[in-house]
């Protein structure tokens, strides 16, 4: 298991459940990612640079791509979500839709290769 691993090892129920889709989902749309740190959060990172990390709070689910530009390029999808600069929050109740995960996914990859 890797860093991300862990840290979802640490919490239970939906709140698990819910992030670990999350990261199933991006894992899936891009398996040359690999665990690491960034930012001190638990991420998945690629050539080097983070794709994204996940996180739970007291209060919701984070999602952190990274990237003020794709949360920008997705804010049309993201109504009913709270969002900041650089998170998108949810919960498990509300979770991300698997296809706007690999949208971010697509989006940050993107960034990442300088397309």
């Amino acid at each position: 298991m890797g860093s991300v691993d862990d840290a979802l090892a640490a919490l239970e129920g939906p709140d698990q459940e819910c992030l670990r889709a999350v990261v199933a989902t991006a894992r899936d749309a891009r398996p040359d990612a690999v665990d690491g740190v960034s930012y001190g959060l638990p991420a998945l990172v690629l050539a080097g640079k983070p794709l994204l990390a996940v996180a739970a709070t007291a209060r919701h689910l984070s999602l952190y791509p990274f990237s003020s530009r794709v949360i920008g390029a997705v804010t049309p999808r993201l109504d009913g979500y709270s969002r900041s600069k650089g998170t998108i929050h949810f919960t498990a109740d509300h979770p991300l839709s698997e296809d706007l995960v690999r949208e971010i996914v697509r989006l940050r990859s993107r960034e990442i290769e300088g397309w």
